[in-house]
């Protein structure tokens, strides 16, 4: 009896120790990320406003990203390291080296004041990773915990940018493994979150919200106008992955000169605007995003001309991310399937958004809960659905190459293999 009394005694004492270093943990990752969350968010709005306001600055797109490649070079960083180290990182237990924050700091502001088609995520999960890296090396963590630390810094810097603290938190976990979800990292990352969130609230920067025109009551009709959408979302999900990579591995195979790829990368951009003559599918592109959702405007090129300038840039050697350009595509390209089969435009947009965020990240959970954050709750039943379609038909695709499929997404299995 006794000794049953002192194992439990210790067992209340362990965790509640881990809890108190761990909480630690969190207000640390969330108080910084916020800041570096805040301070990143008022960069890029800061030269996405000079990009606005001084056309000219596309001419210089090439020297741009001569200079990405040049801070890469000097800082002996392979061009290649990015958020596939991150996620790599949280599995494997490598180090993440401290100089891929400001790297991609810089990296990404420079893309965006010369109008590459890039968004931000990619940087916030690398900001955030670094962070968390080296919190866990500076409390000389082991490297399991350490592991969770770095999961912590990738919400804290996430949510910050995003608004979207549960978003945050669940994708953290579940983006590493997918079919695995890290409950150990679920207390700091939730905490980090909302800490760096309220943070960066403060300091000014706005949450990413979209309000849909009109949800329908939930029907069969407009559930198979779902199915519908999130089935052709989850076939562009894996066309944009693979695409993606194979520009990125065959711009490295013809052109093997970095400074070379940048360079031509960047006159294609270029040429594209001019050709074009227009500027939406330079930047983030939220202005878009938002009349397809808000208003139930949409371009029917739009989805593959934003998808072709995404892939240009990130294929040639520029810095940013993915997600926000996922965004882009979806919505827009949601928005045209509704409106050739009936469904609301502003609905179907909404729907597109979450349907291909599920398809290239494999995180249907974190997706349903973005949709909740972004649109509120009233359309979850449809977004339920558009997330379990697109996480089937996207098969083993995805943008992070670093990504485990660990089951089958036929079956109950163990498969444990590499996004395509």
């Amino acid at each position: 009896m006794e000794l049953n009394l002192k194992k439990h005694i210790h067992t209340i004492k362990d965790f509640s120790l881990a809890f108190l270093k761990w909480i630690l943990v969190a207000a640390l990752c969330g108080i910084i990320g916020g800041l570096i969350g805040a301070a990143f968010d008022k960069s890029v709005a800061f030269v996405s406003g000079l990009w606005n306001t001084h056309t000219w600055l596309l001419f210089l797109l090439p020297l741009g990203g001569v200079v990405i490649v040049f801070l890469y070079r000097i800082c002996k960083m392979d061009e290649s390291v990015g958020t596939n180290n991150i996620i790599n990182s949280v599995r494997t237990g490598n180090g993440v080296p401290i100089i891929l924050a400001p790297l991609i700091f810089v990296s990404t502001v420079i893309t965006h004041l010369f109008g590459g088609s890039a968004g931000r995520e990619g940087a916030a999960l690398q900001l955030g990773g670094t962070l968390g890296a080296k919190i866990g090396t500076q409390f000389k963590m082991k490297p399991k915990d350490e592991n969770i630390a770095i999961m912590c810094g990738m919400s804290a810097v996430f949510s910050a940018l995003f608004g979207t603290p549960v978003t945050a938190s669940i994708m953290a976990m579940e983006v590493t493994s997918v079919g695995v979800m890290y409950y150990a990292g679920f207390l700091p990352c939730v905490f980090s979150s909302i800490i760096a969130v309220r943070l960066s609230s403060f300091l000014g920067v706005e949450p990413f919200a979209l309000k849909i025109m009109s949800v329908p009551d939930f029907n069969f009709i407009p559930a198979l106008q779902v199915v519908v959408i999130a089935a052709v979302c989850a076939g562009v999900s894996i066309v944009f992955c693979f695409v993606l990579k194979s520009a990125h591995r065959y711009a490295m195979v013809y052109l093997k000169n970095q400074y070379l790829r940048v360079i031509v990368g960047g006159c294609a951009i270029i040429l594209l605007t001019l050709l074009l003559n227009t500027r939406d599918y330079n930047g983030i592109g939220i202005s878009v995003i938002e009349r397809a959702v808000n208003l139930g405007q949409v371009k029917p090129e739009a989805f593959a001309l934003k998808l072709i300038f995404t892939v240009i840039t990130i294929g040639s050697g520029y810095k940013g991310g993915e997600i926000v350009p996922t965004f882009f595509i979806g919505a827009t390209l949601g928005g045209l399937i509704g409106s050739l089969i009936g469904a609301d435009v502003s609905f179907a947009a909404a729907i597109g958004l979450i349907a291909l965020f599920c398809g290239v990240t494999n995180c249907p959970i974190a997706s349903l809960v973005l949709s909740v954050e972004i649109f509120g709750s009233q359309g979850i039943l449809y977004f339920a659905i558009a997330c379990a379609v697109s996480y089937m038909l996207s098969g083993y695709y995805g943008l992070y190459s670093s990504q485990k499929i660990m089951y089958s997404k036929l079956r109950a299995e163990l498969i444990n293999i590499n996004t395509k």
